[in-house]
């Protein structure tokens, strides 16, 4: 009787055997994976634009007259002040022209002094009836024109003294001057030769083009705001980063746009202005531009190695409570805080693959390791770009 027992429990534990050996096989066949739930917060969109700073003000230095360039007052590339002296042309010439003017005042002067004592003594007379009306009629007529040919002298006197006044050329704004354009010596001619320029440097502004449909959205906000998009836009901040990756982003606001859209690109050029008190900021530089194009809304933020292509849809893997991976079609939004926003397709409550997409398909079996996403990514230099 002990041996009928005993073979059925033999039995018994090779086929518990022969079942549990698929299961091990099967578990150690299931790849490891990382999942995470998406991080879920109060974000505003910001668009992206790239663009080029230009000076506020700018000015090419001319010299308002003619003549041999005889002295320099700057050092190329050197920042001045409004006022500082630049240039100065030979002032002899100038000197002499005074000169004359001042001489040929003096003698008008000298005329209407003789003239007005010979209307007197003429008048005098005429009244005694001793002299004619018409003799009186011909001083009077002397005096006038004498008068006349004084305030000529004191004018032309004027004129040669801003003349001289010209031929010191001073700057008129603050910034940085470039490369004298002129040597010593040259001819300069008037209002035509370019001697140097001058940029602005604190503030300076950044110019870009903004679609219509942002366009728009940027007009909303100014209005909301109580502006025009044209007359101060609203103050809209921004932020803009320069190819320097040392360099953090400046802030600066919306300040202007142009007053049409251009029909050809349908695109408006929009300037901001940015304070750059130690002049980092150059004119002609690029850089990129970051503007608020929303209001605060509840999004849900996903890391962009998180999202694969599936034909022409994005999707994310899901990993359910079993361990199965399912794709959901999700679309996209900009990239935010290091993650990249999901427009629609996803609630946030799911629990998704973020590394080890590779390893996955749909329908499979994974094992997750569990990670916890920090509500702000940090951003390599390649999610940057």
């Amino acid at each position: 009787m002990l041996r009928k027992w005993r073979l059925p429990a033999v039995a018994g534990v090779f086929v518990s055997l022969l079942v549990s050996i698929p299961a091990v096989a099967q578990d150690a066949q299931m790849p490891t994976v990382t999942v995470a739930k998406p991080v879920v917060r109060d974000v505003v969109d910001a668009d992206e634009f790239i663009g080029r700073f230009e000076a506020v003000d700018e000015v090419s230095i001319r010299a308002r007259v003619g003549g041999y360039l005889d002295q320099v007052f700057f050092t190329d590339g050197a920042l001045v002040k409004k006022g500082d002296k630049l240039f100065v042309i030979d002032q002899r010439p100038f000197r002499t022209a005074l000169s004359q003017a001042e001489a040929s005042l003096e003698a008008a002067r000298s005329t209407l002094v003789f003239a007005e004592t010979t209307f007197k003594r003429t008048e005098s007379l005429a009244g005694s009836g001793t002299l004619s009306v018409s003799r009186l009629d011909d001083d009077r007529r002397a005096l006038i024109a004498a008068q006349a040919n004084v305030r000529g002298a004191e004018a032309a006197v004027e004129r040669a003294k801003l003349d001289l006044d010209y031929t010191t050329i001073t700057a008129p704004l603050s910034g940085r001057v470039d490369r004298r354009l002129i040597s010593t010596g040259n001819l300069v001619q008037a209002d035509q030769t370019i001697l140097t320029t001058i940029v602005s440097l604190d503030p300076i502004d950044f110019y870009f083009d903004v679609d219509e449909r942002r366009l728009l959205s940027y007009a909303r906000t100014a209005r909301d705001r109580g502006s025009a998009l044209q007359e101060g836009a609203g103050s809209i901040p921004v932020l803009v980063t320069i190819a320097d990756a040392n360099e953090q982003p400046f802030e600066g606001k919306l300040d202007f746009a142009e007053n049409r859209v251009d029909s050809e690109t349908g695109t408006m050029r929009v300037r901001a202005r940015f304070p750059n008190p130690k002049f980092v900021l150059q004119p002609g530089l690029f850089g990129r531009v970051e503007v608020e194009g929303s209001n605060t809304y509840r999004a849900v933020l996903v890391p962009d190695q998180a999202i694969a292509a599936d034909q022409n849809e994005r999707v994310v893997y899901v990993v359910g409570e079993d361990g199965s991976v399912s794709t959901r079609p999700v679309r996209l939004g900009p990239r935010l805080h290091g993650y990249r926003v999901i427009r629609s397709g996803m609630t946030g409550d799911e629990t998704i693959v973020v590394n080890g997409l590779m390893r996955v398909r749909p329908g499979v079996k994974v094992k997750p390791e569990i990670v916890v996403l920090p509500p702000e990514a940090a951003q390599s230099a390649e999610n940057a770009q």
